[in-house]
């Protein structure tokens, strides 16, 4: 069995809120996705939870971490990560 890994960002912390950022790896080797190119615009799913609905399964989501006070609005690495796979 080989993996496939889906990164999706999410707008909340909520797996059914919609898709903001994605990336995806194959370790199948039928196709060799590079970050931001082979999807468009597009992401490959509306929310994490069509993921799951297409078989994807959710194996991390990231911490909820509080920002420290008064950098609320500050700008930074994309929270709100959850990682998918499949194994074909």
């Amino acid at each position: 069995m080989k993996q496939q890994v889906l990164v999706l960002y999410l707008s909340s912390s909520a797996l059914d809120d919609r898709v903001v950022g994605w990336a995806r790896y194959d370790g199948t080797g039928r196709s060799n996705p590079t970050t931001g190119d082979s999807d468009g615009d597009e992401p490959p799913y509306e929310t994490g939870v069509d993921a799951l609905r297409d078989g994807w399964r959710l194996f991390q989501a990231s911490q909820l971490i509080p920002p420290y006070p008064g950098h609320e609005y500050d700008t930074s690495f994309m929270k709100h990560e959850f990682l998918f796979e499949k194994l074909e």
